[in-house]
């Protein structure tokens, strides 16, 4: 039976209604102003005192990164080098398949509770067979969003096994609902040879890269390559069409040239950027060549939202202006971002229209100031997205979401992770990998 969202706020950003409905089974059905609404025999819900909304998209995160959450790991930091190798190296090296999944668990139970229902991830641990499948499991099958997931191929890591688990991983899944991206770190732990590797067997498929997270590594490219980090890529044939290239801060003017002529796309982490002190993302800079950008959070938090108030202030802090990027500028991003998602996936989302996938959600929403279609964008920015807690969100028409929490399975799943995340951190005191 279909179901309808009735007598509620409904925007999808393009079209508002004040006291409007949706109806949708896997998918969008219609919608629309509910004096046109016709009761059908439908499951009512009501809307009132809610704004109805397509569910969100985070553009580049970190699964394996759930369970530095209260890690008391000390270590000594003068750059971002001493990041990675004192926290997160450690910490993904040491993943067993158990804290894989559970971390996955979490991870996409927290997301979906802040109204994401697709994650873009690039994963990385010591344990490379089979990681990616452990993923889907968790935040496809279990969890019952949408997902599109690569492995970080690095030479710290079996070259062989990374570049196994993502070919199998790209052969085995491609639908609505499980896509993927031929993953790697970031240039400064990518040889020549396997870089040449990576291009034999890519395929048409885009890769998934942090590319400038840091000035070091445009240094190190530059030192040991004489060239740019996205020249170099350029060279082995690694810019395919739809290729995300993650953080993107320290690229020069001819690198986002090369960027737009490949048609990749940048995911901009903002939030990230700033707790490492690597920088701001130059968003105007990017505009301006026309590069397409998504959002992602880098495995910070489990918000998105967020990550859109802090790309617009950082942006205005950046060029000393308010000019430097505005609600225009958010709206084409997330626009984007459903376009991305939705060609990868083969579905359309991001819209109440005929056709497209019912992944919507209910957001509690009095406004406090007259809203309509030209000014709803400002309301959700400013009035919802610093404190996004939707109350019922939907996936495909199904409810994982509902009253703020999601199934009693999944919250005793949740509630098994801490044991995982214990013997994780562990593991890592003793030494131990996987």
């Amino acid at each position: 039976m279909p179901k309808a969202i009735v007598n509620a706020m409904v925007y999808d950003f393009d079209r508002f209604y004040e006291n409007g409905y949706v109806v949708f089974d896997d998918k969008i059905l219609a919608s629309g102003d509910m004096k046109d609404f016709k009761e059908k025999g439908h499951e009512t819900i009501d809307g009132k005192g809610h704004l109805v909304m397509p569910s969100l998209i985070v553009g580049h995160t970190h699964i394996y990164s759930t369970f530095a959450r209260g890690w008391m790991n000390a270590f000594k930091v003068e750059n971002f080098m001493d990041i990675l190798e004192g926290q997160w190296w450690k910490l993904d090296r040491s993943l067993k398949k158990e804290s894989i999944y559970h971390s996955g668990i979490v991870n996409a139970v927290d997301h979906v509770k802040n109204g994401v229902t697709t994650i873009i991830d690039h994963h990385a641990s010591g344990s490379v067979k089979g990681s990616l499948e452990t993923l889907k499991k968790a935040v496809v099958d279990d969890v019952g969003l949408r997902g599109m997931f690569a492995f970080e191929t690095s030479d710290r890591f079996n070259v062989d096994e990374c570049l196994e688990e993502n070919r199998s991983f790209l052969k085995r899944h491609q639908n609505e609902t499980v896509s993927g991206h031929f993953g790697l770190h970031a240039s400064l732990s990518l040889s020549e040879e396997t870089l040449e590797r990576v291009r034999e067997r890519q395929g048409d498929s885009p890769i998934h890269i942090h590319v400038g997270e840091s000035v070091m590594d445009q240094n190190d490219s530059l030192k040991q390559y004489g060239e740019r980090v996205v020249t170099r890529l350029h060279r082995h044939g690694l810019l395919t069409k739809d290729s995300i290239l993650t953080h993107a801060l320290h690229v020069s003017d001819s690198e986002r040239t090369l960027i737009k002529e490949n048609d990749c796309v940048v995911a901009l982490n903002p939030s990230s950027n700033m707790n490492n002190g690597v920088g701001i993302p130059d968003y105007p800079a990017l505009r301006e060549k026309g590069v397409r950008t998504i959002v992602g959070n880098d495995g910070l938090s489990s918000s998105v939202t967020t990550e859109y108030l802090n790309l617009l202030y950082a942006s205005h802090a950046l060029k000393g202006t308010p000019e430097a990027m505005g609600l225009d500028d958010i709206q084409k991003i997330i626009d984007d971002t459903y376009d991305y998602a939705s060609r990868r996936f083969g579905i359309k989302l991001g819209r109440f229209q005929k056709g497209y996938e019912a992944d919507l959600l209910m957001l509690p929403y009095t406004p406090p100031t007259p809203i309509h279609k030209d000014n709803a964008l400002g309301h959700l920015f400013f009035g919802c997205f610093n404190s996004f807690k939707p109350r019922n969100v939907f996936v495909g028409g199904k409810i994982v979401v509902k009253d703020y929490e999601v199934s009693e399975t999944l919250q005793k799943t949740y509630q098994q992770a801490k044991a995982h995340a214990q013997d994780l951190w562990q593991r890592i005191e003793e030494g131990e990998t996987s």
